[in-house]
């Protein structure tokens, strides 16, 4: 059936295995087409990763919301164990729609060898769904359970509770707002790519995802299929179960995001036709942080690349991870293309509004 497919798969999963045994798939626009980009000179300005071996990966179980067990892929940095324990930082890496927390690990790839840093990568629990979590109450309650959870599954592994950070993309970039918003004092910093802010938009939007004849003959008609399975995990649908929607919708909870003081960078597309009518939705929620707190540390990045491939080791992630203070300040480089306005002062200086 459509529906189980689309659990147990899903486009982002699709995407996930291509860009992870093909990096050469993996493109991302970041340049204005009307203005021919220089490639040297862009090379250039970019640094390459360090050669580094590929992180300490270990699988651990918690038990969810509800009861129900989960895995979750901890990343370390090479050789990082019971007797070379320094306290490291810790990312918490939700996964996007339809994928698990094992194809979320791969797009880190030798990046917590390199900044010397922990990521978890939880399959999470939705209400209902376990891979559609959207953002449910028990899911991010979950996600805010992380650093304990790791703790007691790794007692010999040494965290630093002041830098905990949240990185997610799409549905990860939607728990990873909402974390925000309901944790504040938990994160030292948080990325958000490609995120739905309002759902009950996202939800009208659904039918309009483009589905070929292949797309039609794996899964159907996507959009409706992708509004049953809102419908299921939420309980209604936007005008039967608001509050569910609103729950879940981060512009909806943009007050606590600006008043969190948690420093935040949001990356959106122009050219998303996962998440549509992106201006409306991340851009949208960018505005609303700037009106609401004009201190808030929140930095905003808008591009062209096709739905969350800037989330990447070898994209745009190394920019981000740099913007947290987990890999040097040359990674903050300019790119063509790349708008990037910012918000506030530094994040000592930000003040509840």
């Amino acid at each position: 059936m459509a529906t189980k497919s689309l659990l147990r798969t899903g486009l982002l999963r699709a995407f996930l295995l291509a860009v992870t045994v093909f990096p050469s798939a993996l493109v991302v626009q970041d340049h204005d087409t009307s203005k021919p980009a220089n490639a040297a000179t862009a090379a250039q300005s970019e640094p390459a990763l360090p050669d580094a071996a590929p992180p300490r990966r270990i699988t651990i179980s918690y038990r969810a919301h509800d009861g129900h067990m989960r895995h979750a892929i901890v990343l370390l940095p090479h050789g990082y164990g019971p007797k070379n324990n320094p306290p490291i930082p810790l990312i918490i890496s939700p996964h996007g729609r339809g994928v698990d927390g094992t194809l979320n690990a791969r797009l880190w790839r030798n990046l917590p060898t390199i900044g010397g840093f922990a990521v978890v990568n939880p399959d999470g629990e939705g209400r209902v769904l376990p891979l559609h979590s959207w953002g449910a109450p028990g899911q991010i309650a979950d996600l805010a359970r992380m650093p304990g959870l790791v703790r007691t599954a790794l007692p010999w592994l040494r965290l630093d509770s002041k830098r905990i950070y949240s990185v997610g993309g799409s549905m990860g970039g939607q728990e990873t707002l909402l974390l925000v918003a309901r944790y504040p004092k938990l994160l030292a910093g948080a990325v958000a790519v490609d995120s739905v802010t309002d759902f009950p938009r996202q939800y009208r939007n659904y039918p309009r995802l483009e589905c070929d004849s292949h797309c039609l003959a794996a899964w159907g008609p996507i959009g409706l299929n992708m509004q049953r399975l809102a419908r299921r995990e939420l309980g209604g649908t936007p005008t039967t179960a608001p509050a569910a929607y609103a729950a879940r919708s981060p512009l909806i909870q943009a007050t606590d995001i600006a008043s969190s003081c948690v420093p935040l960078q949001i990356w959106w597309s122009r050219k998303d036709k996962i998440v549509m009518e992106s201006p409306k939705q991340s851009g949208a929620l960018f505005r609303a942080i700037r009106q609401i707190n004009s201190q808030a540390p929140v930095d905003e990045y808008v591009g062209t690349w096709i739905h969350t491939h800037a989330l990447n080791a070898h994209a745009r992630l190394p920019m981000m991870l740099a913007g947290l203070g987990l890999l040097p300040k040359a990674f903050l480089t300019e790119h063509p293309g790349l708008r990037h306005r910012s918000v506030g002062p530094p994040a000592e200086r930000c003040t509840k509004q």
